[in-house]
């Protein structure tokens, strides 16, 4: 038996769907921007703050000041979020065509390329009016921060080391806490320097490794495609180093037993994160990546009992 016609009612005022308001456009923007900085995602911010926290404590033996401590935790979610805009700005077209990233504002169509950069921009200057509120030599080392936030994303397409940049670009917290803190960056500083590179290298890595079979589809340089096979001794190389680094520290600013403790803690953490890496398992790659900031907050966490 044949269904009766049944006519589509004509489009009147009472049966349109209403078109969204201001208001509510408003907020769609302000959550596409809250994702394109990736504030629902706070790892970035933890594995940018731990080795700021770690130099601020230590220039300040104890407790830094308070205006320096506001100054440089506001500036930490500040450029992490504005590097995450530049990223995928830098990689719209790339991120399509990888899985965990398809659906990010930029590369899905949501936010355009010029939004970003002017969110870039914003959000850079924002951080930029905090350093105003520090002495000349921390508002100098600011330059060579938003340099190398800016030129990181870049990197993937020219060399297989950005990891490293990426590392450079966190790590340069480290000086200019000290900068801020005593006016002065003392020659044992770089060896934190140092450490908070290799560290990010480590764990980056291990981020690339989620996403190494996409990227050698589409042509994307990364350590985890220049370490190969040799990917997890590579990095259980680098934390070795860090390890070493961290005690040579230890033994030069005279460190108690809580530093060492947090180390050990740490170390720990490191073996765990051998572990999940130890297949190759994209989830547990993530897993080990994700585990770092459990990493960074027990040496964190062993400098402030050691000045208490």
């Amino acid at each position: 038996m044949m269904c009766p016609y049944i006519p589509t009612p004509p489009t009147t005022k009472r049966n349109r769907r209403p078109e969204p308001g201001l208001k509510q456009r408003l907020y769609g923007r302000i959550y596409q921007y809250y994702l394109l900085t990736r504030l629902n995602r706070p790892i970035g911010i933890y594995l940018l703050l731990w080795p700021t926290l770690v130099a601020l404590w230590i220039a300040a033996r104890g407790l830094p000041d308070w205006d320096v401590l506001a100054v440089f935790v506001l500036g930490v979610i500040l450029i992490r979020s504005a590097g995450c805009v530049i990223n995928d700005f830098a990689d719209r077209d790339i991120d399509p065509h990888v899985k965990r990233t398809k659906d990010r504002p930029v590369a899905s169509g949501k936010v355009s390329p010029h939004e970003a950069l002017v969110l870039f921009s914003a959000l850079s200057l924002m951080a930029f009016s905090l350093v105003l509120f520090m002495n000349d030599l921390t508002i100098y080392f600011s330059f060579g921060g938003v340099l190398l936030v800016a030129v990181y994303p870049f990197m993937k397409r020219y060399t297989y080391l950005p990891q490293v940049f990426l590392g450079a670009a966190f790590a340069w917290a480290v000086p200019m806490a000290f900068a801020a803190q005593t006016n002065t960056v003392p020659d044992f500083a770089w060896i934190l320097f140092i450490s908070t590179v290799l560290w990010a290298t480590a764990y980056d890595t291990m981020y690339a490794m989620v996403d190494r079979e996409d990227d050698l589809k589409i042509g994307v340089k990364s350590t985890a495609i220049l370490f190969g096979d040799l990917d997890r001794i590579i990095i259980a190389l680098i934390q070795f180093i860090i390890f070493v680094a961290m005690v040579m520290l230890g033994k030069r600013l005279e460190m108690g037993v809580y530093y060492y403790l947090g180390l050990v803690i740490a170390a720990g953490l490191a073996g765990y994160q051998q572990y999940l890496i130890r297949d190759r398992d994209r989830d547990k790659c993530l897993k080990a990546f994700l585990n770092n900031h459990w990493f960074g907050l027990a040496i964190f966490t062993g400098v402030v009992l050691n000045y208490l």
